[in-house]
C-alpha cells in the first residue's frame, strides 16, 4: 500500500525525494514501527519507535481522526515540509495529502518531533511508549537524524489496517 501511493505521488511530482517513511500503527508502540527507506537503493536507512496520539489508544493505536483537538493520529499519505524550532526543538511540518483523512494535519500542528516519552527507556518504565497530541514523535536521540533525512518533499505513510481508511483513500486500492 505504501509503494502504491508513493509511486502515484512521485509520478504526480508531489514527492520529490526518493525517500519513503512508513509508520505501521498495526504494531505495538513497544516495537520499532517506523522505517525510513531509500527508494533509489531499496535500503532501510533507519528504524525506530514512534508515538501515536493519546486518544488513539494505549499500547496500540486503534482510533484515528482528522479533527482539531482530537489528540488522535491521522492515517494516510503525507509529504514532508519544512523544519522549524519549536517547544520540542527541531520539528518537521507535515502536509496531509488525503482529503477528510489527514488534510488537516498542518492546521492541527501535527508534526514530527523528538520527545522524552518516545524512547525505549520510557517503554521499560511504563510498558508502552508515551503518547502525543497526534504527532508522530520519535526519540530525541535520533530525531535530528530522521528529520534531516526526510524533510523537504519526501513521502510519509501512516498505516493501519482500517477498513474506513481503505474505503476513503484514493491512493490505495
Amino acid at each position: 500500500k505504501a509503494l502504491e501511493g508513493y509511486f502515484q505521488l512521485k509520478e504526480q511530482g508531489i514527492i520529490q525525494k526518493d525517500i519513503l517513511t512508513i509508520i505501521d500503527f498495526s504494531l505495538s508502540s513497544t516495537q520499532k514501527r517506523l522505517w525510513v527507506i531509500d527508494m533509489a537503493t531499496n535500503t532501510v536507512l533507519l528504524q525506530s519507535v514512534v508515538s501515536h496520539g493519546r486518544n488513539s489508544g494505549e499500547e496500540f493505536a486503534t482510533s484515528f481522526s482528522n479533527e482539531s483537538n482530537s489528540y488522535k493520529s491521522s492515517l494516510g499519505f503525507y509529504t514532508t515540509g519544512e523544519t522549524y524550532n519549536g517547544k520540542h526543538g527541531l520539528s518537521l511540518k507535515l502536509d496531509g495529502l488525503e482529503y477528510g483523512i489527514n488534510n488537516n494535519a498542518r492546521n492541527r500542528a501535527v508534526v514530527m518531533h523528538g520527545a522524552d516519552y518516545a524512547a525505549e527507556s520510557f517503554i521499560k518504565q511504563q510498558g508502552r511508549l508515551g503518547r502525543s497530541q497526534g504527532c508522530p514523535a520519535v526519540p530525541y536521540a535520533i530525531h535530528k537524524e530522521i528529520i534531516g533525512m526526510i524533510k523537504d518533499k519526501s513521502c510519509l505513510f501512516i498505516y493501519h489496517p482500517s477498513r474506513n481508511y481503505e474505503k476513503q483513500s484514493k491512493l490505495v486500492s
